[in-house]
């Protein structure tokens, strides 16, 4: 509560006591009436201070010979806080931090209420705006796929992991070699082999399905030779790496690991099946499942991100999009329920395949994602102007959360590129440290 007398440490030189204060080395002078108007404030609770034990806690120094109060705060938002007493308004400039404006009125103790009408809806705007943009960021340091400031701290911990273990320099170079491919040109050549080897593979499951190229219900001998040399790689490189990984349980959690795994795996189950049981066509349902083990390699595809900065960048977007996902899947089941049920009122009586409502879903979401096949069209003028509107609001659906998931898009490759570039940069560091220290060993040598 703020005394009705002044206290002894303000200067009593006029009518009314002045309050001297420096904040980082802009110094100001207030009258003390202008402060009792805003005592739940700092400088007004300057007012009801006893001691100098009281002062301390409220300033972070004291003159007592001048009667000075010093803050250690940044002087160049002061003014706003002078502007404030003087009228009882706040206000915020178009080129300041809303972050640092709202903590350095917060320390003053001056509530965001005092926002001036002209000043108060931009503020709380453009805070709300980066606090989304901070929290989704804050969101999307899940994955090692993604790139952020902690991920490189945990690359350079999986780095002084390898200075602890037995030939620790040799693993770290073939674990960059294998994982990253801008790391040198070994890598890049390793990187340029696999790709290779998965397109073989890719294409040699395509070759398979011509029937020309079988023998029977046999694969053909050239085909099935390029298989196993496909899968013998594979299993390689996922043997590797695991071997090389400088954290065993992080390497499972890895989404690359894991598709390396799902394209390897169901090749040694169908292999057991085949060697234990039979052949597929001697075993009805059970040797449906072993077909579709064998049709998951076509996973295979996706072991082409692992040498695809683009492929890892989507992958982490479409991860961390999942509520503007959500949200166009909600649109469209919206917009497909509404014109499917106005479709079969309009032709349930027409012989055009729309007698049903599952049959008009199937119709609706073709039309909504403008698909079109025209397998199904409406007759009717009521139809046609349902699927107008169909087509119309599908195409405004599917364009709304587009813009968003190509900015994370945007966001997440920056990301992926710096984390890259951190990797080739530390090699190029030690490159340059090892030729130094040969030439000072040359030096002495002369």
């Amino acid at each position: 509560m703020v005394k009705e007398s002044l206290p002894s440490w303000i200067h009593q030189d006029s009518e009314e006591g002045l309050v001297h204060v420096n904040v980082g080395g802009l110094k100001r002078s207030l009258c003390s009436s202008t402060l009792k108007k805003f005592p739940d404030t700092r400088l007004g609770k300057l007012l009801a201070c006893d001691s100098e034990e009281d002062i301390l806690q409220v300033c972070d120094d004291y003159d007592v010979q001048e009667k000075e109060f010093y803050f250690d705060r940044n002087p160049g938002l002061f003014p706003y806080v002078l502007h404030f007493y003087q009228t009882g308004k706040l206000h915020v400039m178009e080129e300041l931090c809303v972050f640092s404006f709202s903590q350095e009125i917060e320390y003053w103790g001056i509530n965001e209420f005092f926002l001036d009408t002209c000043c108060s809806y931009r503020y709380h705007d453009r805070k709300l705006e980066r606090g989304q943009h901070r929290s989704w960021d804050d969101e999307s340091d899940v994955s090692s796929v993604d790139t952020s400031v902690d991920e490189i701290s945990d690359l350079n911990k999986d780095m002084q992991h390898f200075q602890e273990v037995r030939y620790g320099n040799i693993k770290k170079c073939l674990w960059l070699t294998l994982e990253n491919p801008g790391y040198s040109i070994p890598s890049k050549l390793f990187s340029l082999l696999s790709i290779g080897v998965v397109l073989t593979s890719i294409a040699t499951m395509c070759i398979n399905s011509i029937p020309e190229y079988q023998v029977g219900m046999e694969e053909h001998k050239t085909t099935q030779a390029l298989e196993v040399f496909c899968t013998c790689w594979f299993t390689f490189e996922v043997v590797t790496r695991l071997l090389l990984a400088p954290n065993r349980k992080k390497f499972f959690h890895h989404p690359l690991n894991i598709i390396d795994l799902v394209s390897v795996v169901p090749i040694y189950i169908t292999l057991i099946f085949d060697l234990t049981v039979g052949s597929e066509s001697e075993l009805g349902d059970l040797g449906r499942l072993i077909q579709v083990f064998r049709l998951m390699r076509i996973f295979r595809v996706l072991k082409l991100a692992r040498h695809s900065t683009g492929l890892r960048s989507l992958g982490a977007t479409l991860r961390h999009s999942y509520r503007e996902v959500g949200i166009l899947l909600l649109y469209l089941g919206v917009g497909v329920s509404v014109f499917s049920g106005i479709a079969y009122t309009a032709e349930c009586e027409e012989d055009v395949g729309l007698d049903t409502i599952p049959a008009c879903w199937w119709w609706g979401t073709v039309s909504m994602t403008t698909v079109g096949y025209g397998d199904v069209v409406p007759v009717t003028v009521a139809g046609k102007l349902a699927a107008s509107g169909c087509i119309l609001g599908g195409t405004l659906v599917v364009a709304l959360p587009i813009t968003i998931i190509f900015n994370k898009f945007s966001h997440f490759y920056r990301r992926q590129k710096a984390l890259e570039a951190s990797v080739r940069n530390n090699n190029n560091r030690k490159k340059i440290k090892v030729s130094c220290e040969n030439e000072l060993e040359e030096d002495f040598a002369c």
